[in-house]
């Protein structure tokens, strides 16, 4: 019988945390929030950082812009360089063409991912200054959750 009400506590206290799997992603760089929804739904929302120069859409590599519009959460990196990368579908094909127009490269390898590995002791700095060279990052409690309500495919919005 404890058996059994411990196994029902431990259920109950892992599935309490837990989130829904989300169908939207939306990132709000004036509010530095970076919101999970379902169905319209807002499931969590968690405070975030952007590239160094985070206002403005990306417009090239080495610009340290984080780029706006609507992309896709297109495949999951867990052996990142940065705590559990996940892979935002930058450039589309307007920001290739508008790069290819002014001759520069438009960049690429944009992500919402947690510190860099070895660093998450290091969130209570970083959490206070945009670090990234483009990408939206978290703290790794954060991304842990982040990284489990969202699947490959999933769309992501990012506003001004």
């Amino acid at each position: 019988m404890r058996l059994v009400l411990a196994l029902f506590i431990i259920l109950i206290g892992t599935t309490a945390f837990a989130l829904e799997k989300a169908n939207l992603v939306v990132v709000s760089k004036s509010n530095k929030t970076l919101s999970l929804f379902k169905n319209s739904k807002l499931l969590a929302s968690f405070p975030v950082v952007f590239g160094a120069s985070p206002q403005g859409h990306k417009q090239q590599e080495g610009d340290e812009h984080t780029p706006e519009g609507r992309y896709t959460l297109d495949y999951k990196k867990a052996n990142s360089s940065f705590y559990r990368a996940i892979h935002i579908s930058y450039p589309n094909q307007i920001d290739k063409e508008n790069a290819k127009r002014r001759g520069v490269d438009p960049g690429g390898a944009i992500m919402v991912h947690g510190q860099k590995n070895g660093l998450g002791w290091a969130y209570f700095i970083s959490k206070h200054f945009n670090w990234t060279n483009g990408c939206i990052a978290l703290s790794n409690k954060n991304m842990d959750l982040v990284w489990e309500s969202v699947d490959a495919g999933t769309p992501i919005e990012i506003k001004p």
